[in-house]
């Protein structure tokens, strides 16, 4: 056994009481009285940081919720990896779905017949999976390798910020701002999982995010259904008529020049794809559906990692309550979000929806457009690049087989802010699995996996130490 892993295995409990601290944290950053909160977990963050050997920690304002800074640069010709993570969370409602408080960490073996080896431990809490347990892996493994080698193989920074689970909207601004502080050779982010307990992944992007909201207003007020129906035109159907314009019955998304700047699959890597093991009949089974639906020519899987979409997020205007109201709604509203992949933009896509808006608006009603996010680009990393060939190794090393590559469904914003702004790329290395709730009630992590997590960043850091390229010497800036 290696002295890291002695270290490790003589000093896990020491770890689960951190990983439990952090966890009674309720730095839920959506909700304005929990912004002490989130300031509190930062605080903590900090203070671990520098127990696990980090220099210059700090906590860094950004107008918003913070982030927190440190750094160990004591490793000459060594690249300098930038460590993500986040330490604020989700909302909990409904609370009466917890078996076990949000906020209390509670250990308890799975149930019967739930995925994973049986009986294993997990712990259930709010952050758990997403991501408080990942953050921790990170620095317990820098810890644990200062007190057995003297010091860190690689040089290290931290950017661990307080706002990403409400869209990091002070975060760009204040990493352009601080763009040479967090110089880099390359971003390692916790924010990633795992395929099962027995097969890696290597996540390879993310697609990007672009929203409008639509208001339509017809008369002044509500009107009686049957004195005014068929003289005055209904918002509802209006905006469902708008709507229906917008995607076709095969899943194509019918707005002009929409599909302009998609990059097409390569043939590579739709062979990539199909590799991803996946049983139609039991997906479809699991969540509850008759049958799978989307864009036609294209896999359920290409569909969810690389090709766009445009969903209807929420639909709502005239009487809702129980029983009869003959009622001529005056108003109407619409959510709709798309999910973008290379290279679309959403600046762009999100023009081409008011465009689309005004050229098939129906006669007799207003209507208003409001943008409901910044909006974030689609990501994508080289399968091969330098830093995916490490992970990919010891990953192969952890688990005994190679890694699924796979992409994410889902937008994670700061990984384009990386490319952009600091000029490198995101690898993703975590430890959760999809099944284990997070954004939901009983959020869990497998203890088998955040203790795997543990050996792998170890094993992580030294093998970037001794086989990573040299620094471009944008780390020490």
């Amino acid at each position: 056994m290696s002295d890291w892993a002695t270290y490790l295995a003589d000093n896990r409990q020491k770890i689960l009481d951190d990983y439990f601290a952090l966890l009674r944290i309720p730095s839920i950053s959506a909700l304005p009285q929990h912004a002490d909160d989130v300031r509190r977990a930062a605080r903590w963050v900090a203070d671990r940081a520098t127990r696990a050997g980090l220099e210059n920690v700090r906590i860094m304002d950004t107008g918003g919720h913070p982030v927190v800074y440190g750094d160990r640069l004591h490793a000459p010709g060594k690249p300098t990896f930038l460590l993500y993570g986040h330490f604020d969370v989700q909302p909990v409602d409904p609370l009466d779905l917890w078996t076990s408080p949000p906020f209390e960490p509670t250990v308890r073996a799975a149930a019967q017949g739930a995925p994973g080896t049986g009986g294993e431990g997990r712990v259930y809490a709010r952050g758990a999976s997403d991501m408080k347990g990942n953050l921790l892996l990170q620095l317990a493994a820098l810890e644990a390798l200062r007190e057995t080698t003297g010091g860190f193989p690689v040089n290290v920074k931290l950017f661990y910020e307080g706002q990403v689970e409400i869209g990091s909207p002070q975060v760009p601004a204040f990493l352009t701002k601080q763009r040479d502080l967090f110089a880099c050779d390359l971003v390692i982010s916790g924010d990633s999982g795992q395929y099962d307990e027995q097969t890696p992944e290597l996540s390879l992007g993310a697609r990007g995010l672009a929203a409008l909201e639509i208001d339509m207003t017809g008369a002044s007020s509500d009107l009686h259904s049957g004195l005014f129906g068929g003289a005055v035109q209904n918002p509802l159907h209006a905006l469902v008529q708008l709507l229906g314009s917008m995607r076709g019955p095969n899943g194509r998304i019918l707005v002009e020049g929409f599909y302009d700047d998609v990059r097409p699959l390569s043939d590579e890597e739709r062979a990539m794809i199909a590799r991803y093991p996946f049983d139609e009949a039991k997906f479809g089974a699991e969540l509850g559906v008759d049958e799978l639906f989307g864009e036609e020519g294209y896999s359920p899987i290409e569909r969810m990692w690389a090709r766009p979409t445009l969903e209807l997020n929420g639909l709502w205007g005239g009487f809702q309550g129980q029983g009869s109201k003959t009622v001529l709604p005056n108003e109407a509203h619409a959510k709709i979000t798309c999910r973008l992949v290379p290279n679309q933009d959403p600046d762009r896509i999100r023009a081409l929806l008011r465009a689309h808006v005004e050229r098939h608006r129906p006669p007799g009603v207003r209507v208003s457009l409001g943008d409901r996010t910044g909006g974030a680009k689609p990501y994508l990393i080289p399968a091969d690049h330098w830093g995916n060939r490490a992970a990919a190794a010891v990953l192969k090393e952890l688990y005994g087989r190679e890694p699924l590559h796979v992409r994410s469904g889902g937008t994670v914003p700061v990984m384009d802010l990386f490319k952009t702004t600091l000029g490198v790329e995101t690898v993703g290395f975590g430890f959760f699995q999809d099944d284990e709730h997070f954004h939901a009630p009983d959020e869990f992590m497998r203890l088998a996996n955040f203790e795997r997590g543990l050996r792998g960043y170890c094993m992580l850091f030294q093998h970037l130490g001794a086989a990573s390229p040299a620094s471009s010497g944008t780390g020490s800036r």
